[in-house]
């Protein structure tokens, strides 16, 4: 599989047959290197409903007439909006097509701000995500401060590749990540949300600097920038 990294917290995975994109946060993120329009995908994973996350989710569904998975009250909303949705809750697992996806407790709070308005729509329990698919396992934290439970996702589950949040003040900050990635044990780690915004200005190399001090594996993954997993 080839993962791209597209800025804040969206991951792009294409796999042989299907293309998924998580948290795909484009048009209004300054570090952003693609555009929404240029997004072809089959399955839209949304870990909450903060617009960093949410982002442009609507707009790449109904163009290309992709599902979304989210959490399941986040799910609803987006139904409402015309949107294909396959709603989910913390600690359930689901087999798609193109594999295995379970969501994971994530410790964050999730609405979601319509453009122009006050309102604040609650929009369930914010979430991670565990994806199997074509032999690996990606783990995608979303939003959240250390729990001790990432433990047991280390244990078990055999995770190729975790990408974490390391921007501090709303998620946990390159610290506890680094506690994070060895409860974990992934075989790699690459930091996420960080540096889009100036209270979440973090140094990436120093996390993987951290992360090699604890025989961890870290890389760094510019946007637009892919890997082979």
């Amino acid at each position: 599989m080839n993962v791209i990294f597209h800025g804040q917290s969206c991951v792009e995975i294409r796999l042989k047959e299907h293309t998924l994109i998580i948290d795909p946060f484009l048009n209004h993120n300054p570090l952003a290197t693609a555009k929404p329009e240029e997004i072809k995908a089959d399955y839209i994973l949304v870990t909450h409903g903060h617009a960093d996350h949410l982002g442009d989710s609507l707009e790449i569904a109904k163009r290309n007439e992709a599902t979304i998975i989210a959490p399941n009250d986040l799910g609803r909303y987006l139904s409402f909006q015309g949107a294909k949705t396959h709603g989910m809750g913390i600690g359930g697992e689901y087999q798609f097509p193109f594999g295995k996806v379970k969501m994971t407790l994530a410790l964050h709070d999730s609405s979601y701000n319509p453009p122009g308005t006050k309102e604040n729509i609650y929009t369930g329990m914010a979430s991670g995500f565990l994806i199997t698919a074509e032999g690996k396992t990606i783990y995608h934290a979303g939003d959240t401060g250390l729990f001790g439970d990432m433990q047991l996702l280390g244990k078990l589950n055999t995770i190729d590749l975790a990408f974490l949040p390391i921007g501090d003040n709303y998620t946990m900050g390159p610290r506890d990540a680094v506690i994070a990635a060895q409860f974990l044990q992934a075989k790699m780690v690459v930091p996420m949300h960080y540096n889009t915004f100036p209270l979440i200005k973090q140094d990436p190399t120093v996390f993987v600097e951290s992360l090699a001090a604890e025989g961890i594996k870290g890389v760094v993954m510019e946007p637009g920038q892919s890997l082979t997993c």
